[in-house]
């Protein structure tokens, strides 16, 4: 075979990978969102920074060209018109709970013929392209794929070949809880860090860290701040 055939094929087998790999971003409700900032930002700038990292994770995975299919699921209606603005798809929740609703959205996704499913956290702002790569590279490998918070205990992201491979398990201590889910099934894993998939946002400490704090927390104009964080021009209009 000659290095031209090679690289052809090299190119279908991505293409063919790509065509069954699909993302799923959960949001919360933005009423709700990062409830333990409210001390620091009022609801509005709490909205516009669920919004703004949600539109750089989906700019994100869009970026990497890996993905047939990228589904926002959230209750809140808005979240969900601002992913259809951004080219993605927004999927109401199916089944009340944060694990159930993305069970019911990956059941859905398997049927349609997703192979692969990326579920990933809506607040990564250091989420880089190559980053996305090299997890979907593991996934290649490895039917488990697990990212770690950046304090060990949570997971930002999990790579599942096929879907649902494993049960939701999201909540306190759920990277332990995946890794020892894959050991008592016997499957193979592995874990991915990288400094993007490690940091989410949920403190004034994270925000610090990310770098983020001196836009959010000092810029005098907040239409100023969110006009170079994101696209959305007013969280009063319900809809794009």
């Amino acid at each position: 075979m000659t290095a031209h055939q090679e690289e052809e094929q090299g190119s279908e087998q991505v293409a063919a990978f790509s065509s069954r790999c699909s993302a799923l971003i959960p949001v919360k409700a933005l009423a709700a969102a990062k409830s333990r900032l409210a001390g620091y930002l009022p609801p509005a700038r709490r909205a516009r920074l669920v919004l703004s990292m949600l539109h750089h994770v989906v700019r994100t995975l869009q970026a990497s060209g890996q993905f047939s299919r990228i589904v926002v699921v959230s209750a809140d209606e808005r979240v969900r018109a601002w992913a259809v603005s951004w080219g993605a798809e927004g999927w109401p929740e199916e089944q009340p709970g944060h694990n159930a609703a993305l069970e019911a959205a990956a059941r859905r996704l398997r049927t349609e013929g997703v192979a692969m499913l990326l579920t990933i956290s809506a607040d990564l702002p250091l989420l880089k392209n190559e980053e996305v790569e090299a997890l979907l590279a593991q996934g290649r490998r490895y039917p488990v794929v697990l990212a770690p918070a950046h304090d060990g205990q949570g997971t930002n992201a999990l790579l599942l070949r096929p879907p649902l491979l494993l049960p939701y398990l999201f909540g306190e201590e759920s990277f332990r809880r995946y890794c020892e889910a894959s050991q008592r099934r016997h499957l193979a894993y592995s874990r991915y860090e990288s400094p993007g998939l490690a940091l989410d946002i949920d403190t004034l400490e994270d925000l610090q860290r990310s770098g983020l704090v001196e836009r959010w927390l000092t810029a005098r104009s907040s239409s100023h701040c969110l006009r170079e964080m994101t696209p959305c021009q007013s969280l009063d209009i319900p809809q794009p």
